[in-house]
Formats: structure tokens, sequence, C-alpha cells
């Protein structure tokens, strides 16, 4: 795959996760949160708003990888 191919289409990908990892992320939290006290849900939110990086670095060290 060409790298301006590849650079493209990691990220599309990168998009779609993050916008399909915050809605899915939110509704847990909704779901699960919603009766508890305002510091677990600061811990839950600041977890979840962090553990997107990851996957999101694999797909970036994916489009700039040399062949």
């Amino acid at each position: 795959m060409a790298s301006s191919a590849r650079r493209f289409f990691g990220m599309v990908v990168l998009v779609a996760f993050v916008v399909v990892y915050c809605f899915i992320a939110m509704v847990i939290g909704d779901i699960t949160m919603a009766d508890k006290h305002w510091s677990i849900k600061l811990v839950y939110f600041a977890i979840a708003g962090l553990i997107w990086v990851v996957p999101a670095g694999m797909i970036i060290s994916w489009t700039y990888k040399k062949r």
C-alpha cells in the first residue's frame, strides 16, 4: 500500500474509532454511573478519556510504518 493511501486510510480509521469509542464510553458511563458519587464518575471518565490513546497510537504507528 502506498504511503499516502496508508495515511489516508489510517486517518479515516482513527476518526471512526474515536467517534465510536466516545459514544460507547458515554453510554457505559451513563448506564453504570447514573447514581454514583461525583468522584467515582470523575475517576471513570478520566480513565475512559485516556484509554483511547493506546489503540490510537497503534493506528498512528501503523500509518507511518515503513514497508
